[in-house]
Order: structure tokens, then C-alpha cells, then sequence
């Protein structure tokens, strides 16, 4: 999924409607947790640090850990906390990926968009997006809009309505994105953060092995420091990832602004939190955000 481009920021910002810098989600402790057991008073704080220390320790499949992910994804995609807004987000940006669309920012010319329809499709039938599809397999590997146009986006606003297509965009986010980076992650010994960093990685960059693709960058990265599970050292590993990911950023005109990286990912693993852990502040586009929970 492509991120927007200093020009292409401008003209995207004036879409939105609403902007979100801080949001939150309350995570609460098992009642004998906060109170040691029953007939017990205040709070051991060793048991409390306990829980909390497992809390940290939680990988990224972990669901507040996930939307935290969401969250931060979606402040670069969309600049907005507010992933679960985008459902219904569809324009072209200019990018020669054809139209960007949804939580993920599927597109019309790389593939995923087609997929994510045709689940759609097998899932409902005669939904608004069914007819469609003949047009998004014919522009599948352009930038065309033929077929397309405002009548599709007008489609896919509505269809956006509809809780099956909100779960088909989940379902596909996680096939071909969220699971595979985050089991990768997992293997090469990295904890929530490392896991965070090679999502966000897959979603601009896309699965693949090509130089430019998550496997290319990775590989890159392999070439240049060991990932803890062959013995290498986490922070290490994680700048040099970022480093090969900066360069393929650098490599095409609409991921040219590396903030989302300078700013935001290399912020946090400066500051040692590799259970990706709130409160988060970092910036993306000189916009600030933060995360306090």
C-alpha cells in the first residue's frame, strides 16, 4: 500500500473531514490482579508489575496490540488514528497503482483489490461491487480507471456499509499482510515492535521477494546484521532493516518521504521499546500523534 508523496499529502489532506491525534483503548487487570485475592486490600505492586510485565511481553497478534498497530499504520496512510474509518476510503493518488482503497489501501493495479472483491463477491453475491469485477481484472497491473470511475467509488462506499465487506477488507489484511510479516517476525526472534516494523513494511512495500519488496528488504537487511534468532542483536538487526527500507522508499517518487520511518519507527526503537508498549508519540508529515494506552 502506497504512502502519499509531499504534493499528494496536500491534496489528501483536504479530504478529511476529522483528524485524530490521541486516542486510546483502557486495558483492564483481573480483578485479583488489582486486589491480590479475595479479602485482601490495596494492591501488591508486585503482582501488579507482574501483569503488566506480561502485558508487555505480547506479541503483535495480541488484539490491543494489533489496533495499536492499526493506529499507527493509519497515521501514515490516512493521517488519522481512526483505522476503522477508512473502510470506506477510495481515490487514486497518483502513484501508478490505479485506485487506493480501504483500511489497507488495496489497489485496483497491483492485485489485492481484485482479491479482496472476489472474497467479497463469493462471500455476497450481487453486491454493489460484483459487476465490477471484469473492469478490475482487465485494469489489474495499470493505473487505468477503465470501467471504473465514479460509479465504482460510489460502489465501494456503500458496499463499505456492509459489516461482510468491512470483514472481507479484515480477512484479507490479515492473509496477506498482517499474519505472514508477524510470523516472520516471530521467527526471526523479533518481539511487538520488530513485528510492528515488518508490517508496515509489507503493507507499502507488498510481499515478494524483488529488491523492493518486503522479502528484498529483508534480505538486504540479513546481508547486514543477524536477527536475534541467529544470535544478532535486536536493535542492530531493526536499523539495518530500516535502513534498506529507507532505500527502497527512496527508489520510487510516491514513497519518498521516509517519516513514517525517520520519525515514527526509528523513534521508538531509539527509545528501547521493543514491546511496542504506549504511551507512543511520534510524528509522520510533521503531524504529531500519540497513543497514551
Amino acid at each position: 500500500m502506497p504512502t502519499l508523496t509531499s504534493t499528494q499529502k496536500k491534496a489528501h489532506m483536504t479530504r478529511r473531514t476529522t483528524r485524530v491525534v490521541l486516542t486510546g483503548m483502557a486495558v483492564a487487570l483481573p480483578l485479583s490482579l488489582v486486589l491480590g485475592g479475595v479479602g485482601q486490600a490495596a494492591a501488591p505492586s508486585k503482582r501488579v508489575d507482574a501483569g503488566l510485565a506480561v502485558m508487555a511481553a505480547t506479541g503483535l497478534d495480541d488484539p490491543h496490540k494489533k489496533d495499536i498497530a492499526m493506529r499507527v499504520v493509519s497515521s501514515a496512510e490516512n493521517s488519522s488514528l481512526d483505522w476503522r474509518g477508512q473502510f470506506k476510503y477510495i481515490e487514486d493518488i497518483g502513484d501508478g497503482r490505479g485506485y487506493t482503497g480501504g483500511i489497507i489501501g488495496f489497489c485496483s493495479g497491483t492485485g489485492d483489490m481484485l482479491d479482496l472483491v472476489e472474497l467479497y463477491t463469493r462471500q455476497k453475491p450481487g453486491n454493489p461491487l460484483a459487476k465490477y469485477l471484469p473492469a478490475l481484472r482487465k485494469v489489474n497491473g495499470s493505473d487505468s480507471h477503465a470501467g471504473l470511475g465514479k460509479p465504482f467509488e460510489d460502489a465501494w462506499r456503500k458496499a463499505a456499509q456492509d459489516k461482510t465487506f468491512q470483514n472481507a477488507q479484515e480477512s484479507e489484511r490479515d492473509r496477506v499482510y498482517f499474519n505472514p510479516s508477524v510470523k516472520q517476525a516471530k521467527e526471526d526472534g523479533l518481539r511487538a515492535l520488530g513485528q510492528f516494523i515488518y508490517y508496515d513494511a509489507i503493507v507499502m512495500h507488498g510481499p515478494g521477494n524483488s529488491k523492493y519488496s518486503f522479502g528484498g528488504i529483508r534480505k538486504t537487511a540479513l546481508s547486514k546484521a543477524k536477527p536475534p534468532a541467529q544470535g544478532g542483536d535486536e536493535k542492530t538487526y531493526l536499523n539495518a532493516f530500516l535502513d534498506a527500507r529507507k532505500k527502497a522508499m527512496q527508489s520510487e517518487k510516491a514513497h519518498e518521504d521516509t517519516s513514517r520511518v525517520d520519525t515514527a519507527q526509528r523513534v521508538f526503537l531509539k527509545e528501547g521499546n521493543f514491546d511496542f508498549v504506549p504511551p507512543l508519540k511520534w510524528k509522520v508529515y510533521g503531524e504529531s500523534f500519540q497513543i497514551n494506552e
